[in-house]
């Protein structure tokens, strides 16, 4: 399985519009981050984990040359904007789009014209799967294992996908989802900031639940720019943690 960080950035993206921090005037391209996303490519299946507004130099960047699946975590717009730019991926077959059945009410209404009755000319060919926390389903033979957990009140979906995890926008994870993450190789995990906020995990919260979880290797996405400096941050963690950067790839 080969994974690879499109973006792992926050909802404004790093450097942040009109920010002169010392993250946002960084020289240094880990500092820089488009919106999260993540592609999975295992056994010749295409997988896109999140389709944000940067999706489109996303797939140039990474080279996409085909994508058989979408997975939703959440409908927030950092997570979902790019769904039209999916249009060139669908000339020649449909593209799944995985969530649940709050993300499908949301999507149905305001890509009204991409998943509608009556379906703008022209508009991506895709087709909408509601799934549910817990059970598991297949995309072309790739067991895929959605689970359950909180952005402050709204809950959103993380993926298990063999040996690898997907969980962004996360505030409190319960414990059967915990009971479902032992055994990673290698866990992709939000940690927005150094100070706590109300609905993501803050860097220290994020370690401690991947102290928890005890993967072989943790990397933190979804990060803004007050997360610090990429490299002193990574300096200061653990040896099996660190901070992801735009296009870096994993072998599962």
């Amino acid at each position: 399985m080969l994974v690879t960080i499109l973006g792992c950035g926050t909802s404004t993206g790093v450097p942040e519009l009109g920010c002169r921090c010392k993250v946002c005037r960084s020289d240094d391209f880990r500092d820089r981050r488009l919106r999260t996303s993540v592609h999975v490519e295992i056994d010749g299946v295409s997988l896109l984990l999140d389709c944000g507004p940067d999706f489109r130099e996303q797939a140039i960047r990474a080279s996409l040359k085909s994508i058989d699946a979408v997975l939703i975590s959440h409908t927030h717009y950092d997570h979902v904007a790019g769904i039209d730019d999916l249009r060139p991926f669908t000339r020649f077959n449909p593209i799944d789009i995985y969530c649940n059945n709050i993300s499908k009410t949301y999507l149905e209404r305001n890509f009204s014209y991409c998943f509608g009755m009556d379906k703008y000319p022209g508009s991506p060919r895709l087709e909408l799967h509601e799934i549910k926390a817990g059970e598991g389903f297949e995309v072309k033979g790739v067991q895929i294992l959605p689970l359950e957990v909180m952005h402050g009140k709204l809950p959103v979906l993380g993926y298990r996908i063999g040996g690898m995890a997907y969980i962004t926008d996360m505030s409190l994870m319960r414990e059967e989802t915990f009971c479902r993450l032992g055994g990673l190789d290698l866990l992709l995990v939000n940690a927005l900031r150094i100070e706590p906020h109300a609905t993501h995990q803050s860097l220290g919260e994020a370690i401690d639940l991947s102290k928890r979880i005890a993967a072989k290797k943790t990397v933190f996405i979804h990060m803004s720019h007050q997360i610090g400096l990429h490299r002193e941050v990574c300096e200061s963690l653990p040896e099996s943690m660190s901070l992801a950067y735009d296009g870096q790839i994993f072998e599962v």
